[in-house]
């Protein structure tokens, strides 16, 4: 990139690489690509925790102070990431996750102030959650008059609200106080589905950029090879039919429903189960599958990434499961890097959502209703004995090519900074 076009850029956000899953994996692969686009970009955020929920090694013992790592980028451009501690809950709840959101923002608010007397980053760009992420942006942007993006990944007080993790009306009034601040003080808008974009739209009354979650089309891919080999690879019977589940494992995904379909359908013997992941609702989910006597649900550790494309291609379906609630809220991360992989994907969404428009316009999967577990079982019994479903797997493909490469989403979102006036 010619200089004269780079950014200075300062990113606010407690998620980032090295974390595999979720909004550190998204925030990692943008801020890199930027760097080596030619930007120079420095980076505010936590040490890595998520989805563990706990600090992973090498950091842990340097967690309770600052770091500081570099990474210089053949473009010119130059990459420097500040990790700042925070309090991190073994097992979060409504009120830890808001001492977590408060610590980092409290860490990053000191390591911030001697970047006020830097050069100024001509954008700021923060990341939701954590929402205190943007009064950090609106800091900066105020003291340097700089330009601010607020990116939603995740409308974080409207799922504490349904998911009833808070229920003061007088905190929800704050915290609404506080993100319609953010609003008023920003200069850009960006979310990752149509539906988060209308709930936001209403909220902010100004309109948002659609800035969707990508996926690598280059790394993840159809392989030609048998599901067998893979299947032995993995531990699985040659005959076995994996149904996997692959992410976080929290309370939100609702996969208690997925122990309640192994037992309805166990015996089916073909039809095994994985649950792939860490996550803080893991040990509960392992006691009530030991007390319901499973013997076709397997638990596996969150796989290295050199081998998860293989992982991916080994599983003859994939579950996407949400609950009600979050079903317009949250676009699963987990579904980008299926779809290219070109894998079957049975997604528990109901009509009128966002996720559901889209899967059902460009059949990119099946569909079934939200927490409804006759529907889940039967979605999976179904194309079980009817695996006749190529034609959704060239769709999902497709549609990762042309909608969601990495190189394509972050052109534009780069053209958008570049010509923003």
């Amino acid at each position: 990139m010619n200089r004269n076009f780079s950014k200075r850029l300062l990113f606010i956000g407690y998620n980032f690489a090295p974390e595999l899953t979720g909004i550190g994996k998204y925030s990692g692969e943008m801020m890199h690509w930027l760097a080596e686009r030619g930007h120079d970009c420095t980076v505010l955020t936590a040490y890595p925790y998520y989805p563990d929920w706990k600090v992973q090694e090498p950091y842990r013992s340097s967690r309770f102070w600052y770091k500081k790592e570099l990474h210089q980028f053949s473009s010119g451009g130059r990459l420097r990431v500040i990790r700042c501690p925070m309090y991190v809950p073994k097992e979060p709840s409504g009120v830890k996750r808001m001492m977590l959101d408060t610590t980092f923002s409290i860490s990053v608010l000191f390591r911030m102030l001697p970047l006020l007397l830097e050069e100024k980053f001509e954008w700021v760009i923060s990341i939701a959650p954590s929402f205190q992420s943007g009064i950090l942006g609106v800091l900066y942007k105020k003291f340097r008059r700089s330009r601010h993006l607020y990116h939603i990944q995740d409308l974080q007080i409207e799922a504490a609200q349904d998911l009833g993790l808070i229920k003061s009306s007088f905190l929800l009034k704050v915290l609404f106080g506080t993100e319609r601040f953010i609003f008023r003080n920003t200069d850009i808008i960006s979310s990752i589905s149509e539906g988060m974009i209308s709930r936001i739209e209403r909220k902010a009354k100004k309109q948002l950029l659609f800035f969707p979650n990508w996926t690598d089309t280059k790394s993840f891919y159809p392989l030609l090879k048998s599901k067998t080999s893979l299947k032995e690879k993995f531990g699985f019977n040659t005959d076995d039919w994996v149904v996997l589940y692959s992410g976080a494992i929290g309370e939100k995904q609702g996969l208690d429903a997925l122990l309640h379909s192994a037992k309805k359908l166990k015996s089916f013997t073909r039809i095994q189960f994985a649950i792939c992941g860490t996550g803080p609702y893991k040990e509960i989910l392992e006691t009530m599958a030991q007390n319901m006597n499973l013997n076709n649900v397997r638990f596996l550790p969150l796989q290295p990434k050199e081998e998860f494309n293989s992982f991916l291609n080994m599983a003859d379906l994939h579950l996407v499961i949400q609950k009600e609630n979050a079903s317009d809220l949250v676009m699963p991360s987990k579904l980008t890097t299926i779809l290219s992989v070109g894998g079957l994907a049975l997604i528990t969404a109901n009509k009128g959502s966002s996720l559901y428009k889209v899967v059902q316009n460009h059949q990119i999967g099946v569909l079934v209703k939200a927490e409804n577990q006759e529907a889940l079982n039967n979605g999976i019994l179904s194309i079980y004995e009817d695996d006749g479903q190529a034609i959704l797997r060239r769709n999902a493909r497709t549609y990762a090519e042309r909608y969601l490469a990495l190189d394509e989403v972050m052109g534009a979102f780069e053209k958008k900074l570049l010509n923003y006036q």
